[in-house]
């Protein structure tokens, strides 16, 4: 009985210790000295391994996006609209997500791969010994950097999957490039690119925590470390889908949509 309990709330205290570590993580956020030269080295790493797949992946996005809104509205008699929509969809809800799935599928599962290896070759506990804060040390730079990429990635999904749908829509659906690009203004508004790139920060944030606390309490060898690794990416994409509905929920809630 007490094992099955013991099954049953587990969950419970992972996402208890998991939620402690991210206000460790903010905490030292403002800690003294920040490691600059970290920072630096963990963005371009994150940034070399993610802007390609990424930038492959909003095309498809935008261009199924474009077909799909373009086929639906033309019954409607309102292909005037489908460059908005396109808009609406790539940069609220497209770009964020397809931006946090390569942030931790490639970046996220690298952070948990190497301090995971660090925690099983006991550096973690030799950098406590020397009385270094490991969460200062290793964590606030790979914290911010994903969140820095995932900030400027988010702006080339967008960018790239408008670009795709717009060809795809004009190609394939006999849209006109001048209707296409007139209607961006008819049902987005400034605030949907504004929380697009929070949304970007904020998934960001969450990739960075969940894959260094993984790596940080990856234990048994060098298959704990992998199981860290995909413990961390299934989190991940779980939270992430989770964190999106109840944003979307709320911007929708307080920013009144534009009607056209």
């Amino acid at each position: 009985m007490a094992s099955t309990a013991t099954r049953v709330l587990a969950p419970v205290g992972t996402a208890g210790k998991l939620f402690a570590f991210g206000l460790d993580v903010g905490r030292a956020l403002f800690r003294r000295p920040f490691q600059l030269r970290e920072f630096l080295q963990q963005a371009w790493f994150i940034a070399s391994v993610t802007i390609i797949p990424t930038a492959l992946v909003a095309i498809p996005f935008g261009a199924v996006i474009a077909l799909q809104v373009g086929g639906l509205i033309k019954q409607f008699g309102a292909q005037s609209f489908t460059g908005s929509a396109s808009v609406l969809a790539v940069v609220q809800q497209a770009g964020p997500i397809a931006t946090a799935l390569l942030i931790a599928g490639a970046g996220g599962s690298a952070i948990a791969a190497d301090l995971g290896a660090r925690k099983i070759r006991e550096e973690l506990d030799a950098m406590m010994v020397l009385g270094i804060d490991p969460i200062q040390r290793l964590v606030v730079p790979r914290v911010l950097a994903c969140m820095l990429v995932a900030f400027f990635l988010n702006g080339m999904v967008s960018v790239v999957g408008v670009s795709g749908g717009y060809v795809f829509n004009v190609m394939l659906q006999d849209g006109t490039p001048g209707s296409y690009l007139a209607s961006f203004t008819a049902l987005a508004q400034l605030p949907d690119l504004w929380v697009g790139l929070l949304k970007a920060i904020v998934f960001g944030f969450i990739a960075a925590i969940v894959a260094c606390y993984k790596g940080m309490n990856a234990g048994g060898g060098p298959k704990g470390v992998g199981d860290a690794v995909n413990e961390s990416v299934v989190i991940t994409f779980l939270m992430l889908f989770v964190v999106n509905f109840v944003m979307s929920t709320i911007y929708l809630q307080v920013v009144p949509p534009k009607t056209g």
